[in-house]
């Protein structure tokens, strides 16, 4: 793993990152035959079906894939993206309110779902839930308050707690 300094934009070998994913965002994984794959929901997938049987992601072609899309689509463009403006210096405090307004909306579904369900496809954890997981952490660094879900408050702690998220979070530094 070569971690990314944003504000050099290299890697802590020195390659700079626009060589590696030329639209100049994380994520990006370099695989075994030295190639890149960009955007998390592709990655997420290739990640779980490495390991088939871990049931991180359904069957391709099954109609539990194409819900596991759908979730992942949902979690990167109408969470992850509408997070942006509250990490930008720049954005007015007027916008940041309606970004977290927005959020909110966006989270009262989420929180819907939850209601009928431990995880976000049934009864399993997949790859949605390990990215539903890490932009949902981000509430806490600006400001979003996760008060008025109960149901997604449980799912993330729930989530924390399984060993191989504590052991992800170990080597990341973040705990």
């Amino acid at each position: 793993m070569d971690k990314l300094n944003a504000a050099t934009k290299t890697t802590a070998s020195g390659e700079g990152f626009m060589q590696i994913n030329p639209k100049g965002y994380v994520p990006a994984i370099r695989l075994d035959d030295g190639s890149i794959l960009t955007e998390g929901g592709a990655i997420l997938q290739y990640i779980a079906d490495q390991q088939p049987a871990s049931g991180l992601a359904p069957k391709a072609g099954s109609m539990e894939r194409y819900r596991l899309q759908e979730w992942l689509t949902f979690i990167g463009t109408e969470i992850h993206k509408t997070f942006s403006p509250l990490f930008n210096k720049t954005t007015t405090e007027e916008a940041k309110n309606n970004t977290r307004n927005l959020l909110t909306k966006r989270l009262d579904y989420v929180e819907a779902q939850l209601a009928k369900k431990p995880y976000l496809m049934g009864d399993n954890f997949t790859v949605a839930d390990a990215y539903m997981f890490v932009v949902v952490s981000w509430s806490s660094h600006v400001g979003l308050d996760l008060i008025p879900f109960p149901r997604l408050k449980e799912y993330i702690a729930r989530i924390a707690a399984r060993p191989s998220v504590q052991a992800a979070m170990k080597a990341e530094g973040s705990i």
